[in-house]
């Protein structure tokens, strides 16, 4: 029995040092990026957030009702320091990226490859069972304590001020640990789940509900946010009282999903999840006519779900939309000062700004299931998938063309469901509630920009297939600059490096009708250059 044990994870070592030699580079971007953000934010909040004044100021913006639901509640007692301005900011938004990094190596270390039939010839060879598996496990924590150890140095040397050893020890360990938690999820996920998108797709709906939860417990209740395993990383309170125990809750929730995750392995078959994949059609539907209907019907899953889980996202937002403007609640005085009436105009104006922001935090999220779309096109040609309809006379331009139309509709009706959801909860909480046609701004305005971010994408992957990886740099990058470009004070060039920050701030303004036209058109010519792209060069090859 021993040795059946010890079988089961023979060269598990040897399998973590060849998957650390293969991801060196893509672990060193994921440590660039985040760990540079986290750096540099810190060096710079000396500057921004150095004085009484400043400091006084954004805590009383911290504490509104819309920057909580963003960053999560704020616990810092006074005095407040610069620290605790950084660690209020940073915290959630550092962890929401935790989350995805992990998610990402999880489901490509194991289901992925699985899929590919990388599993099975690793298996060919002497091998443990659960090798493969306990070489991933290894790898995820890896990762998590290098970038531990590198927002823990970047901060040490930063000279913030306010910050302790401990603060910045403590915010290391935290961010490391949520986001093994989340890949141990993952990893749970890519067992349940009998292929990569279905793996990817419940590893974000756990992100996605916790992060709800959080959301909503901290603006209504902020006691109840302990319900959220996300909601977790608030409760560390650094650089004040420095509390561990939240950090022993993910430790403990870790190893359950773990468990879990090695038994599910042992009872289930190689490229097989527990929940199977339904049997097709004895006949094909009478849908299925062609390339469009066909990637539309292999991905109608991913629309659905991906509809459905930001209209619930539009809907959370909204229905904070009655706290968030409401300005006696969270300044009485200066709302008996005011007057009726202009507390208002001043609640309705806060709405406004708070749903401006969240406008470009659906674009770049219904980004996401777009890109997927079309890097499916070289992923599915890669493996072989496509050869039979390359066989057919169906010219490579149409399959080119129906990834890209699924794409743009997967893109569109995410983002009008989002839009949808706010509308909807913003109508049943509000007395004075904004009018769908003042949200719709938001969705004609930021549309262009979508379609320009995912023309870009077409661009790549039709002359750099190669270099595809390199399209997340436009959501993520989009996302940070326009986040945090207030808090930050980035310069206006900062934020136009992204097609998300070229749009002007809809639904508080109208929509500017020559920017659209002229986004359109940038985003045609971009599909062109992609489509001849594509065209011109030659299939990729497993």
């Amino acid at each position: 029995m021993a040795k059946m044990k010890h079988s089961s994870y023979q060269q598990s070592g040897f399998l973590t040092r060849f998957n650390l030699r293969r991801d060196w580079f893509v672990i060193l971007v994921w440590l660039v990026i985040l760990g540079g953000l986290m750096a540099s934010v810190a060096f710079k909040f000396n500057d921004l957030y150095g004085s009484k004044d400043s400091i006084s100021s954004i805590v009383t913006t911290l504490k509104m009702p819309a920057m909580v639901s963003l960053f999560g509640t704020f616990v810092a007692k006074a005095p407040y320091t610069t620290a605790d301005i950084f660690a209020s900011e940073m915290m959630v938004f550092m962890a929401l990226f935790m989350a995805v990094m992990n998610i990402y190596f999880a489901v490509r270390n194991t289901r992925d490859e699985e899929s590919n039939g990388m599993l099975e010839l690793l298996r060919a060879h002497a091998i443990g069972k659960q090798s493969p598996l306990l070489a991933a496990t290894i790898e995820l924590f890896l990762i998590n304590l290098l970038m531990g150890l590198f927002y823990f140095g970047g901060l040490q040397i930063s000279g913030m001020h306010g910050m302790t050893v401990t603060g910045n020890l403590l915010i290391g360990a935290g961010l490391a640990t949520v986001g093994f938690m989340f890949g141990s999820a993952a990893l749970l996920m890519a067992q349940i789940s009998d292929n990569p998108r279905g793996a990817t797709m419940l590893s974000y709906l756990f992100l996605g509900v916790t992060y709800l939860v959080r959301m909503i417990t901290d603006v209504q209740n902020a006691d109840l946010t302990w319900w959220s395993p996300f909601g977790w990383v608030e409760k560390l309170s650094i650089y004040h009282e420095n509390n561990w125990s939240p950090i022993l809750l993910m430790v403990a929730l870790t190893a359950v999903l773990l468990l879990l995750t090695f038994y599910a392995s042992r009872h289930r078959d190689v490229d097989a999840g527990l929940l199977a994949t339904r049997g097709g059609r004895k006949r094909a539907s009478v849908f299925l006519t062609g390339p469009f209907s066909l990637v539309m019907r292999l991905d109608r899953l991913s629309l659905i779900v991906w509809v459905l889980a930001v209209i619930v996202l539009g809907i959370s937002y909204g229905s904070i939309f009655g706290t968030v403007g409401d300005i006696m609640k969270t300044n009485p005085l200066m709302g008996k000062l005011m007057g009726a009436t202009a507390v208002d105009a001043a609640n309705r104006a806060i709405v406004l700004k708070f749903a401006a922001l969240l406008m470009i935090v659906f674009a770049v999220l219904v980004t996401v299931p777009s890109v997927q779309t079309l890097l499916r096109i070289n992923g599915d040609e890669r493996k072989g998938w496509l050869e039979q309809i390359h066989a057919k006379a169906i010219s490579r331009g149409h399959i080119f063309s129906s990834y890209v139309a699924v794409a743009l509709i997967i893109g569109t009706l995410s983002m009008f469901a989002a839009v949808f959801g706010l509308w909807l909860a913003n109508n049943s909480v509000m007395d004075n509630p904004l009018s769908f046609a003042r949200l719709f701004r938001g969705f004609i305005g930021y549309l262009p920009a979508l379609y320009v971010t995912l023309g870009i994408s077409i661009v790549i992957i039709g002359w750099l297939p190669r270099f595809q990886t390199v399209i997340w740099a436009l959501p993520v990058y989009g996302l940070i600059s326009l986040y945090f470009g207030n808090l930050l004070n980035l310069p206006n060039w900062a934020e136009n490096l992204t097609p998300y920050g070229w749009i002007n701030q809809v639904p508080v303004k109208a929509v500017d009708w020559s920017q659209v036209w002229i986004l359109l058109g940038v985003a045609v010519i971009l599909f062109v250059i992609g489509f001849v792209g594509y065209k011109r060069r030659d299939l990729i090859e497993n």
